[in-house]
């Protein structure tokens, strides 16, 4: 007699579930591992490292608790504006990491996300944006 197992109507569905929250502990860990990182450093250490990065060391413990990911619209809003990322980071990387640091720790990602799916970005930055000024000024200089 070989029975075969009986497969629940709704495993799809719940294996789906099952797949999203999997997802999300594993992003939570990995934005906290990031952050754990710092943590294991002394208060020397994590000064040492913010001079070397040239911010305060408790602007650079914001920065590890935002992850890895956080300044990830930047290339989007850059390309949006037709400004070449590459070529901004080669030839004036501090402005490049100035721009990641601001865009890292912006409270109005959701409004960014929203101009940039509607392709109103161009039109709408200078409005909320904390880069606003330094793209402007990268803006001018383009043309």
């Amino acid at each position: 007699m070989n029975q075969q197992p009986t497969v629940h109507p709704d495993y799809d569905s719940l294996q789906s579930i099952f797949n999203s929250i999997a997802q999300w502990l594993t992003n939570y860990s990995q934005a906290r591992g990031s952050c754990n990182d710092l943590a294991n450093c002394s208060a020397d250490e994590v000064a040492s490292i913010a001079r070397d990065l040239g911010v305060a060391p408790r602007e650079l413990t914001m920065l590890a608790r935002k992850g890895p990911k956080s300044a990830d619209l930047l290339q989007n809003l850059l390309t949006e504006l037709g400004i070449d990322a590459k070529a901004l980071a080669d030839d004036d990387p501090l402005v490049m990491r100035d721009l990641q640091r601001l865009c890292a720790i912006c409270t109005d990602k959701r409004q960014c996300r929203f101009d940039l799916a509607n392709g109103i970005m161009a039109d709408n930055f200078r409005d909320y944006c904390p880069n606003s000024f330094t793209l402007e000024a990268l803006l001018q200089a383009k043309n």
